[in-house]
């Protein structure tokens, strides 16, 4: 499913971004641009980071490897 209309970036891009070391929306937003244009997409990024980030977050990385 379609998170950001604006850049085209789909729940499993956020997810594969997330299970590649992002932990926070800044880095989603580095990493995929999702929530710089229309903003709209922020409460379900925040969700997506809420249910997939690792609860230890040693996972979580400075620099994700992004695609």
């Amino acid at each position: 499913m379609y998170i950001c209309i604006c850049k085209a970036v789909t729940d499993g891009q956020i997810r594969e971004a997330i299970n590649q070391g992002a932990c926070t929306r800044k880095q989603l937003r580095e990493c995929l641009s999702v929530g710089r244009d229309c903003g709209k997409c922020n409460p379900d990024v925040r969700e997506l980071l809420k249910i997939h980030t690792p609860q230890d977050q040693g996972s979580c990385t400075a620099v994700p490897h992004c695609h």
